[in-house]
């Protein structure tokens, strides 16, 4: 009996195929598509062993994707909690104290001038060594902070001023110390320089910085939902193919799919464990650590702003009540306790000491204490000078000649609430660091971890499934 043929384009005679592939041959070429596919797996899935086949091919790709999306979402987290340690938190705090030292050595150059020629050597090294520390920690930042990055811009603008203002100091150091009245105008100058210019560049770096922490923080500490979603439903797959099993072969158990199932669990359960645990460590060292930070500087550089009036008020012996008014406005801004109801007081150093750890709070307490000594023999000092008109008694209540035995005055004052605050920024910093330390590694193990169970549950599922094909054969 003669083979039917069938004549293609080409003229070529070709023998017919019955029950052959669906693939459809055009030109010498096999076309195959979506189409030709379904309808492989139609043909698949009407066999049982078709059916184990999709299915254990089905829990492959479902269990290592789980531990690829884990993997992947969890290093990230990773990543942005190293951030948050390595980086972050100290450019943040590095900025803060930019700002600090700026005023600091602003306020010191003040104290410099008004005691001339008896100007003690440590109170130039304080100026000096300030102002080495501002350009340090200027120059660190510019090369640690990416070009794209807004704190670029305010950094620039520090690395060029700070320069003009030591000159500018220089300058009214210089005339002061040969009796020439000129020097009081350049230090007001220069202060003013440094208030309008560097102090308000300083506190956009920080405020620049302190926004990429919280980035930061609200992306390591971020749940990752899209990891959860896949984990759950990789185990219901994995409970409805032992379902189906059950239901065709009467068969309790699979030992492959059991243990494949105890794998994926194992990954949900260790994600949420390490998870947990380091989002309650990164809020804890921003509770304990971050936030009381921040108020914390901004309260010390209050306590420099306001020292710094009232040495300028005496600079400008009388001309100006403009440093009267500054002292007045920053000493409301750090103390002022009332608040409405149900809100948190809003001076610095009450703010300070609500939101600091009980390690610190002893400190800032003392600095308070410190601090209404200050406001009291600032009181004393204006007494003397504006009722009594004795310039040279209240200079000398306001301004310490170091080495005088227990001297009480203003200056003295300032000292231990400065003091006092900076040890309470030293244990804050510490509860930071011991709270974050540690938080990207145990992160990190918890990817690899969950990597490592999804490929054991891939392989368990394919295993317990191959011992169903083989019955087949």
């Amino acid at each position: 009996m003669a083979t039917p043929v069938r004549t293609e384009g080409s003229g070529t005679a070709v023998p017919a195929r019955r029950g052959g592939p669906a693939a459809v041959r055009h030109g010498g070429a096999a076309v195959t598509g979506a189409a030709g596919l379904r309808a492989r797996l139609t043909r698949a899935g009407r066999t049982a062993p078709g059916r184990l086949r999709l299915a254990g091919a089905l829990l492959a790709v479902l269990t290592v994707a789980f531990g690829t999306l884990t993997a992947w979402q969890v290093n990230s987290r990773a990543q942005a909690a190293q951030q948050v340690v390595e980086y972050s938190q100290p450019l943040s705090q590095a900025a803060a104290d930019i700002h600090r030292s700026l005023a600091d050595a602003d306020t010191t150059a003040a104290t410099g001038f008004l005691l001339a020629g008896a100007e003690p050597k440590e109170v130039r090294q304080r100026y000096e060594t300030d102002l080495a520390t501002a350009s340090r920690l200027i120059a660190e930042a510019a090369a640690r902070t990416t070009a794209s990055s807004p704190a670029q811009g305010w950094l620039a603008t520090l690395n060029q001023q700070v320069p003009v203002y030591a000159g500018l100091v220089e300058g009214a150091r210089a005339d002061n110390r040969q009796g020439y009245p000129l020097g009081g105008a350049y230090l007001r100058y220069a202060s003013e320089q440094m208030r309008t210019v560097l102090l308000p560049a300083a506190a956009q770096l920080t405020a620049a910085e302190n926004q990429a922490l919280a980035d930061d923080y609200a992306a390591a500490e971020a749940v990752p939902w899209a990891a959860y979603g896949l984990g759950v439903l990789t185990l219901a797959a994995l409970v409805w193919v032992q379902l189906g099993l059950f239901r065709r072969t009467n068969r309790v158990f699979n030992i492959g799919l059991l243990g494949a199932t105890a794998a994926v669990l194992a990954g949900v359960l260790w994600l949420t464990v390490a998870g947990l645990g380091a989002r309650g460590a990164l809020q804890d060292s921003e509770s304990r650590g971050a936030a009381p930070l921040r108020a914390l500087n901004q309260a010390r550089v209050d306590v420099l702003t306001a020292r710094l009036a009232e040495n300028l008020h005496f600079v400008a012996r009388g001309s100006s009540t403009k440093y009267a008014d500054l002292w007045a406005k920053t000493t409301e801004h750090l103390s002022v306790t009332d608040a409405p109801a149900g809100r948190a007081p809003g001076g610095t150093l009450p703010q300070a000491l609500l939101l600091a750890p009980p390690e610190a709070r002893p400190r800032i307490e003392e600095a308070q204490r410190r601090y209404q000594e200050w406001r009291d023999r600032h009181q004393a000092a204006s007494k003397l000078e504006n009722v009594d008109a004795d310039y040279q008694g209240a200079l000398d209540a306001t301004v310490t000649v170091r080495g005088a035995d227990v001297p009480k005055t203003a200056d003295a004052s300032f000292d231990a609430t400065d003091r006092q605050l900076a040890t309470a920024a030293d244990i804050e910093l510490k509860k930071f660091q011991d709270a974050a330390k540690g938080t990207d590694g145990d992160l990190r193990t918890a990817a690899a971890a969950v990597a490592v169970l999804a490929l054991v549950a891939a392989a368990a599922a394919v295993r317990g499934l191959g011992r169903r094909l083989a019955e087949y054969r």
